[in-house]
């Protein structure tokens, strides 16, 4: 889109571009007026490089022969000759010593819409380094949350006179209005055919008016959209009563075999599952049927395809053609749809899902492929090829935190360094060439069971970003947090991930910035998430302060105050409190010893009673608390029956308060035990008092 029908759209929001018009045309301008003359080109952003931009007092011959030497030079660097326009030049208010033009566009892709502010001008790239721009998706941000972080933009403080010896040269009001208008431009510049319509410079008349002073954009074919699978899947994934699995054979050690294994372990299924066998009628002490044809009139929650890529394909294909046969399915194979696909399995695959839902047809619900499995401990229900004996059964069997993740591997780690989570749903989502990330996070806002969701990805599919997001949006506004680990972010971390996944390269800041305004709380790192995982499992809701820290060693009590900056709030004792925490010490014989103050270090020489009773104290003062427990006193029981007696007491005291209480016991592997009985009641469980703050930290 050249300047000038840019021009036009703008005008059309309620923008003030410059009066202008095209040579040859009637040009609204008289003999001697200063005008700007603008070698307009295909694809050319830059129009000063090529000496594509003039500055003349008004005279139509004059205007007529730069055009022509304009056209020259534009043609000459390759660019097919759009016209030359000529425009007012408009008298600029500007700050004395500081940039004062600004740049604004707007782009539409994975994100939706995205308005992009800061400096602009010949330097703005410079100037970027110093004041990044702005991002603000439109399917997040409102003109008014705009306004107030352009305020606090360098670019806002100078136009706005926020800086020290600088006087305002627009107004909050004005710079309001044009971001308004920005937002009115978006449906137009859709309706146009435009991804990118970009506004460089962006200067302030004598009034403060924001003015466009240059706009071109750029068309492209709209994106194919995404139709999402039928509704209703995670119930037949949750809690499925018929399951069919091919693959299976008499052999032990395979993986449909070990699926099976695994299948049979679920009381609910006893008399649920189905085998594909050709030729078979009995397998293992269970029903075959010859082939998915027999599903039509018998259909399953979830059908499991431990099949070979080509074969697993033919299946699903089969299933889509009959119109029935299974809610769900999964394909377990990889090399479908991602770097070892080399038959293009994948793509002819999401083509009939999408004919075939576009035309009203059934569809199943399709998982993976790469789908290493999913598991929900309160049914003991497991679909993974894992073998049992490799995995430490997870501890307490239900839970409202949902764990999913782009990588089965990450998933199996994460079950397996922390079975004591309390989670109730894990799903292992593979190269989601069908159900994706999105899709989860929307089915989970409609269960009520639903308390907490982390998420492990290494990238987004095309139209996932922008669902992601308002899916985010809708669990953060029910209050449900989402902690998501993006992996992947670096050049050589997307290559990685393509080659096992599938996952598609991103703008990792505008997909950070998008999902941050929706809530999405990021890990820095797997340590992070792990030690956010952990109070998420424990408790749900998420606080992130004030923090009171209450421990016997003064290493811990130093260090934990280190870390409460920023986010995370040091509690701070009131006068009464002073007291009655100075009446305690005394009552445990530690007066002298220890200062009534936050963080409360009680030494060695504190027993249990002595912890609870300042615990119960420091509630009151605080939205959570970490205790920190070093176990080498006789103080203290660290015997099973002791360490059970303490740690459903501060389960109690976390319960009365309805606050979150974390336990740090920074000591060996000898003290596995005294961990577990803290874990037993339910109590988020550290090894350091870093880790612990680190994940309060990430979910602050």
């Amino acid at each position: 889109m050249g300047e000038a029908e840019a021009y036009a759209l703008l005008t059309r929001a309620g923008l003030c571009p410059p009066p202008h018009g095209l040579v040859g045309e009637s040009l609204p301008f008289v003999a001697g007026e200063p005008v700007v003359l603008k070698g307009l080109g295909e694809e050319l952003w830059h129009k000063s490089e090529l000496g594509a931009v003039k500055f003349l007092s008004f005279d139509a011959g004059v205007v007529a022969t730069e055009s022509a030497a304009m056209r020259l030079r534009v043609e000459a660097a390759g660019h097919r000759w759009l016209g030359g326009l000529v425009c007012a030049r408009i008298s600029l208010s500007r700050a004395r010593g500081l940039p004062s033009e600004g740049f604004f566009s707007l782009t539409h892709g994975e994100a939706g819409w995205v308005v992009l502010g800061g400096f602009g001008g010949l330097q703005a790239d410079a100037l970027a380094t110093l004041a990044p721009p702005l991002r603000w998706p439109l399917a997040l941000t409102t003109p008014q949350m705009a306004l107030a972080e352009f305020k606090a933009h360098l670019l806002g403080q100078i136009w706005l006179g926020q800086l020290r010896g600088t006087a305002p040269l627009t107004s909050e009001r004005q710079v309001g209005e044009f971001l308004e208008a920005l937002w009115r431009v978006a449906p137009l510049a859709g309706t146009a055919g435009l991804t990118l319509l970009e506004l460089n410079p962006v200067g302030l008349d004598e009034t403060g008016r924001l003015r466009p002073l240059d706009a071109v954009g750029r068309r492209a074919p709209p994106a194919p959209l995404r139709v999402p699978p039928p509704r209703g899947f995670l119930n037949a994934l949750r809690a499925p009563r018929r399951v069919a699995l091919a693959g299976v054979s008499e052999k032990e050690g395979g993986v449909g075999r070990t699926i099976l294994e695994n299948l049979r372990r679920c009381p609910a299924l006893a008399d649920g599952i189905t085998l594909i066998k050709p030729g078979r009628t009995e397998l293992l002490g269970l029903p075959c049927v010859p082939d998915v044809a027999a599903l039509r009139a018998a259909p399953v929650d979830l059908l499991l395809l431990a099949l070979p890529a080509p074969v697993a394909a033919q299946t699903l294909i089969a299933l889509i053609g009959q119109g029935g046969g299974a809610t769900v399915v999964g394909l377990v194979a990889g090399g479908i749809g991602d770097g070892a696909d080399t038959a293009g399995l994948g793509r002819d695959l999401t083509r009939r899902l999408h004919e075939a839902r576009i035309a009203g047809r059934w569809t199943p619900t399709v998982l993976g492929p790469n789908f290493l499995g999913h598991w929900v401990p309160a049914t003991q229900l497991d679909t993974s090829f894992i073998p049992a004996e490799k995995l430490t059964p997870s501890g307490p069997a239900g839970g409202g935190l949902a764990l999913l993740s782009q990588s089965g591997a990450f998933l199996l780690c994460r079950r397996s360094r922390a079975p004591q989570l309390r989670f109730g749903l894990g799903v292992a989502l593979g190269n989601q060439m069908d159900a994706a990330l999105p899709d989860f996070l929307h089915a989970l806002n409609d269960d009520p069971a639903c308390r907490a969701v982390a998420a492990y990805i290494e990238g987004f599919g095309p139209g996932h970003l922008l669902e992601t997001a308002q899916a985010a949006d809708r669990l953060h506004r029910r209050g449900v947090p989402l902690l998501m680990h993006r992996a992947g972010q670096t050049s050589a971390g997307q290559s990685a991930a393509a080659s096992h996944t599938g996952a598609m390269a991103g703008d990792c800041e505008l997909e950070r910035a998008l999902l941050v305004r929706a809530g999405v709380k990021f890990s820095a790192s797997i340590a992070a998430f792990d030690a956010a995982l952990e109070w998420l499992g424990a408790w749900p809701a998420p606080r992130s302060g004030p923090v009171a820290l209450l421990t016997n060693a003064g290493f811990e009590s130093v260090n934990g105050s280190d870390l409460l900056t920023g986010p995370l709030r040091a509690a701070v004792l009131k006068p009464a409190a002073r007291a009655a925490l100075a009446a305690v010490l005394v009552r445990h014989e530690l007066a002298g010893l220890v200062a009534p103050k936050l963080p409360l270090d009680l030494t060695p020489m504190a027993g249990e009673d002595a912890f609870l009773a300042a615990a119960e104290i420091l509630m009151d003062a605080a939205g959570v608390l970490v205790v920190g427990v070093v176990p080498f006193t006789r103080r203290l029981g660290t015997e099973a029956a002791g360490a059970a007696r303490f740690a459903a007491a501060l389960a109690t005291l976390r319960d009365a308060h309805d606050k979150p209480v974390a336990v740090v016991v920074d000591a060996g592997v000898d003290y596995d035990g005294y961990r577990r009985a803290f874990r037993e009641a339910g109590l988020p469980v550290f090894d350091r008092i870093e880790t612990a703050l680190l994940g309060l930290r990430t979910l602050a």
